[in-house]
């Protein structure tokens, strides 16, 4: 069966968005066919799309691979996509793969950016790879050694994955810390010690902020020991962030880093590249089933419009998209077409 147009969310307005029927070109040379599985709403940036609060200093540094339209809106944004080939060159037709591709029912992509799902990796668990692939990048700039004491804030999912991959680390001390006390549930099915704000442990070797708000900043700052590292891991858009850099902030010689995905770590920089990263977010997402915990929340595509106003305003983990057709597997009707 031949498609010649495929739905696809937009953001339309700050706080509004639509599906739309857009053209979808036959596949050329060295480009695949894909029907979308799943995606996942990637809470925190997505939201800031949503709302049309990606300052306009930023608007190329922040685009998605795949984007269509500009900021503020209209836009198609997006980058968490899980998809089975329906055509292309051997051996791709069949192989369910992840791409960064938005919410789209069916897309053409080149085959440099398809990333077959590994061995034991579930398509449902899979929507987690871009955030997989944040808290990596993250673990790199934060370095954690082995028998050190972290404290991880701001219990999201890419703050919760951040401390599984410094827990992974031989004799360290992660400390997940959430003003949500309803987080330690994830936390304790992940492994790790959770506290709220108040009974958070002092004295850390590392910090990893990822909360996204002053409070949980400043309190980063307060948990370092001397001579640590803090890495700032949260985006906040327009916002302006007041730090309490005063009192006793430089005699305790803090180093504060600021960390981003769209760069790799730069000790990883020389050997690793974005492929070679994201292949590795898959094969951890194989290896880690437990993570699953993290996916709170499931909604149809056709409902997206909807969902994303709630998920934006609310405070989800990672909320799945369940596309109509959503078996990872090539149809009779998709090999014979």
């Amino acid at each position: 069966m031949a498609y010649s147009t495929a739905r696809a969310f937009w953001v339309t307005a700050p706080g509004e968005g639509e599906l739309r029927d857009e053209p979808l070109p036959e596949p050329k040379e060295g480009e695949l066919l894909v029907r979308s599985c799943f995606s996942a709403i990637s809470r925190g940036t997505e939201s800031l799309v949503w709302n049309g609060q990606v300052p306009e200093s930023q608007y190329q540094r922040m685009r998605a691979p795949f984007q269509a339209g500009d900021f503020p809106a209209p836009v198609k944004y997006g980058y968490c996509n899980i998809g089975v080939v329906e055509a292309g060159p051997e051996p791709w037709p069949g192989q369910r793969i992840f791409s960064l591709y938005p919410h789209q029912e069916r897309f053409v992509l080149p085959v440099r950016d398809a990333h077959p799902l590994p061995p034991g990796l579930a398509p449902e668990r899979a929507v987690l790879a871009a955030n997989t692939e944040t808290a990596l990048n993250a673990c790199w700039d934060a370095s954690p050694l082995a028998g050190e004491r972290i404290s991880v804030i701001g219990a999201g999912v890419v703050g919760c994955l951040t401390a599984a991959l410094c827990a992974a680390v031989p004799g360290t001390e992660v400390e997940l810390i959430d003003i949500n006390p309803q987080r330690r549930r994830i936390a304790e099915r992940l492994g790790i010690a959770f506290a709220e704000p108040k009974r958070a442990r002092g004295g850390a070797d590392r910090v990893v902020h990822a909360s996204a708000s002053e409070s949980g900043a400043a309190l980063a700052l307060s948990l370092a020991a001397d001579e640590a590292t803090v890495v700032e891991l949260s985006w906040y858009g327009q916002r302006a962030v007041r730090l309490p850099l005063g009192e006793d902030f430089h005699s305790r010689r803090l180093t504060l880093k600021s960390s981003q995905v769209g760069q790799l770590a730069a000790a990883q920089r020389p050997r690793w590249d974005h492929q070679r990263r994201l292949q590795k977010a898959l094969e951890l997402l194989a290896a880690n089933p437990a993570w699953e915990v993290l996916i709170d929340g499931e909604s149809q595509f056709t409902d997206l419009p909807r969902v994303m106003a709630s998920v934006a305003a609310g405070d989800a983990l990672c909320h799945r998209i369940r596309y109509s057709e959503s078996s990872c597997f090539l149809s009779t009707s998709a090999t014979t077409s």
